[in-house]
């Protein structure tokens, strides 16, 4: 029987992108709120003995979390044999240690609830620091889908010259093999945050570069301030208006109108998380991996 694709969240087009790259069914999910708030979750598709993969767009996850835990545990209670997680966008990796005294280390707490509701998981470039993968946080089996290369293509057929930019010392490893793979020079900023939308950055010496177009490339493009901070480095530098690339489209508040205001000469993103920036298509690395997954 083929494995049943259940999209929640606004995930529509790259779920039955999946689908179709599984030979798989689409199913559907209906959510609703009562009056007083709480979620009412009713899956309209026979579960009964199928591989069920629900395909979540976890962007803004508070109001998301409950109705995706009932869909699973109802899937799972009405016969499915296993439920598979795709978040493209895995929330609550930034509180990886308790910074403050009394903070709650919610990637941790995060991980226990979906590692008790999932048989499995996959997503895009999680933003790890602290941990080195994500068998140090989730109990389940997952598998983590890389950009690096969709985004060196797209850097290679698109960009004249590329000079590609990294936010912070953490992004080297990252932001070196995106280089590699588009065959291009790179530099890597240094950023002290303090804080949630107070950034500085330091630009390394580019009078050497001033032939090549910036690349600002970054896993997450949430507040745009480290984006927007380097593009003024840059102009002031003499440097053309920069292409900025993010794998997730966070994009809090108005940080897209801000980053073209800035000066950006295009800005786009995977789809990851739907976002009129999108441009890059992740939907066949998410197949591979869902295949070696379901197999």
């Amino acid at each position: 029987m083929k494995p049943l694709i259940l999209p929640l969240f606004g995930h529509d087009a790259l779920a039955a992108s999946i689908a179709s790259g599984l030979d798989a069914e689409m199913g559907s999910v209906s959510l609703r709120h009562f009056p007083d708030g709480e979620s009412h979750v009713r899956l309209d598709s026979n579960v009964v003995q199928r591989e069920v993969i629900a395909v979540a767009n976890l962007h803004d996850p508070d109001a998301k979390l409950a109705p995706l835990l009932f869909a699973a545990d109802a899937a799972r209670e009405l016969g499915a044999n296993r439920v598979g997680l795709i978040a493209p966008y895995l929330p609550y990796m930034r509180q990886d240690t308790r910074f403050a005294p009394g903070e709650a280390i919610s990637s941790r707490s995060f991980a226990r609830v979906l590692s008790g509701t999932v048989d499995w998981l996959l997503t895009i470039d999680p933003h790890l620091h602290r941990f080195n993968a994500l068998d140090e946080l989730y109990t389940r089996p997952n598998r983590v889908v890389h950009a690096a290369p969709l985004l060196s293509a797209w850097i290679a057929a698109n960009v004249a010259s590329p000079l590609l930019i990294g936010p912070d010392a953490e992004s080297r490893q990252w932001v070196a093999e995106v280089a590699a793979g588009a065959g291009a020079p790179f530099l890597v900023l240094d950023k002290v945050r303090h804080g949630d939308r107070d950034v500085a950055v330091s630009v390394p010496e580019v009078a050497q570069w001033r032939g090549h177009t910036p690349v600002l490339v970054d896993d997450i493009i949430s507040t745009g301030r480290t984006m927007i901070e380097t593009i003024d480095h840059l102009r002031a530098a003499g440097m053309k208006a920069p292409v900025c690339l993010g794998v997730h489209a966070v994009f809090a508040g108005d940080a897209h109108a801000a980053l073209m205001a800035a000066g950006a000469a295009a800005v786009l993103s995977c789809n990851s998380i739907p976002h009129a920036s999108n441009r890059l298509d992740v939907s066949a690395s998410l197949v591979q991996a869902a295949r070696a997954m379901l197999a």
